[in-house]
């Protein structure tokens, strides 16, 4: 992990709790907090055999990279484009829509999980090294209430490469939930340029490691 740790958590550490959420991930009881359902669910998922033609043979690429520090995450058997909504940087309305042509890391958080904290300085480091116009770590903050806490957190531990995305609805959370893809937090997608889903975890991982960092080169060479 990076050497800036809000918690100071261990390395050996979060990547026993992002083993163990890979275990319990397939039993879907995951929760490192309980979140309600009760806010809004978002639309349904959309199956385009003609946006996501293909993603079966990618998915499938993928599999050798899914190990070490991220042998948590899992290529899902459904590819298919989930229509999720949130505020972006500048507070403006935005799907995952915007993002076509990237490959993305959509990553919900909040500062009041632990685990969320933890792995921030290595999100914002997997941006620093392979963000750009072909890949982006999308970091949605699920925090209640106006931007301010969320803001204060990634400045005060220096979260420089990251945008601010947010959904105080937690709307993003409950389709998520619904789909089968988030039982806590975080919980995080892989994503195509089109949109499409080809793995997901819960729980933390070292997103700074070279196992995640092959990943990612994988991901984009396709």
């Amino acid at each position: 992990m990076t050497e800036k740790r809000p918690f100071r958590l261990p390395s050996a550490k979060l990547v026993a709790i992002a083993a163990v959420a890979g275990v319990l991930s397939g039993a879907g009881a995951v929760w490192f907090r309980h979140i309600g359902s009760e806010s809004p669910v978002q639309g349904a998922a959309v199956t385009d055999a003609g946006l996501c033609e293909g993603a079966a043979n990618r998915i499938a690429s993928l599999k050798p990279f899914l190990k070490g520090q991220v042998a948590a995450m899992s290529g899902t058997d459904r590819p298919r484009v989930i229509p999720l909504s949130f505020k972006g940087p500048e507070a403006q309305e935005m799907t995952l829509a915007d993002l076509k042509g990237k490959t993305v890391l959509l990553n919900l958080w909040a500062t009041w999980c632990v685990p969320c904290r933890e792995e921030m300085p290595a999100l914002n480091a997997l941006e620093h090294e392979k963000g750009g116009n072909d890949f982006e770590v999308v970091a949605v903050s699920i925090d209640i209430g106006a931007d301010e806490k969320p803001k204060a957190f990634m400045d005060e531990y220096k979260i420089d490469a990251l945008k601010l995305y947010r959904d105080s609805s937690m709307g993003v959370f409950n389709t998520l939930k619904k789909e089968g893809l988030a039982f806590g937090l975080p919980a995080t997608m892989l994503l195509d340029e089109n949109g499409c889903l080809l793995a997901a975890m819960n729980g933390p991982a070292a997103w700074d490691s070279e196992d995640a960092k092959a990943l990612i080169s994988a991901v984009k060479a396709k």
